[in-house]
């Protein structure tokens, strides 16, 4: 094996507590958790959805710290953003002058 990071997930609150750069041949995390590649982890993140017009959760990107285990993926645990529309869109009314 080699040095990369990992998400150190807590067993029983299935949260993910830290990420460390280790070899899991040398070193282990303490009883209880449990170490994840962050590089081939699926983890869901918000992500805007244009078809059907509001935030939901894709798989994309990597795990982070407070991200939550369910078996199978990390997924945020972060509320969806509340933007009214599709991200980093001026939102207008009227007619706008360029």
């Amino acid at each position: 094996m080699m040095a990369q990071n990992y998400c150190v997930v807590n067993v029983k609150t299935t949260v993910c507590e830290n990420i460390v750069v280790c070899d899991p041949e040398y070193w282990q995390p303490p009883e209880g958790y449990i170490l994840m590649a962050q590089a081939t982890t699926p983890a869901k993140e918000w992500v805007w959805d244009s078809e059907a017009n509001k935030w939901v959760l894709a798989f994309q990107g990597v795990g982070q710290i407070g991200y939550a285990w369910t078996g199978e993926y990390l997924y945020t645990t972060a509320p969806a953003p509340v933007e009214p529309g599709a991200p980093y869109q001026p939102v207008v009314t009227g007619a706008q002058e360029l």
